[in-house]
């Protein structure tokens, strides 16, 4: 599905804040309230947008460990995999890439012990060659 001018700036108000007020996001993007909630509604319905999430300051504790892990997928199995990885509720974000590696995830699990766990559940899923994971730390930057 393409988007239009109005959908990308309804989409990036949104990322600065999700939680916008419909009249204040109508305004910002010079669009009606009517217009505003129609697409907002489409983009959800068509899956553009897949859900709202809380952003943390980086400085914030959480009891999760995260990581980003890089993805080689065998063949043409793309898309069973990216499939299967979606399913499971550890991975936060997935994104197709270039170069070496076929897709990246960005993971969330509750300590070390369960970070294993997940890594050895991607590793096991059929169609994926090889994996690469970089435990995050510190954030030195966050987008707000």
């Amino acid at each position: 599905m393409a988007l239009d001018d109005i959908d990308q700036r309804l989409i990036q108000l949104l990322r600065t804040d999700a939680r916008m007020p419909v009249a204040k996001l109508a305004a910002r993007a010079e669009i009606s309230r009517a217009t505003a909630t129609a697409r907002i509604e489409r983009l959800r319905r068509d899956g553009i947008i897949a859900g709202f999430t809380v952003v943390l300051q980086s400085n914030v504790e959480t009891s999760g460990v995260r990581a980003i892990t890089m993805i080689e997928i065998e063949g043409k199995q793309e898309e069973a995999v990216t499939r299967r990885l979606m399913g499971m509720p550890e991975v936060r974000q997935l994104h197709a890439t270039n170069g070496r590696w076929d897709v990246v995830a960005e993971i969330e699990a509750g300590s070390i012990a369960d970070l294993d766990d997940l890594l050895r559940a991607i590793r096991q899923v059929d169609g994926i060659a090889n994996t690469d994971t970089s435990i995050l730390l510190k954030a030195r930057k966050t987008v707000r």
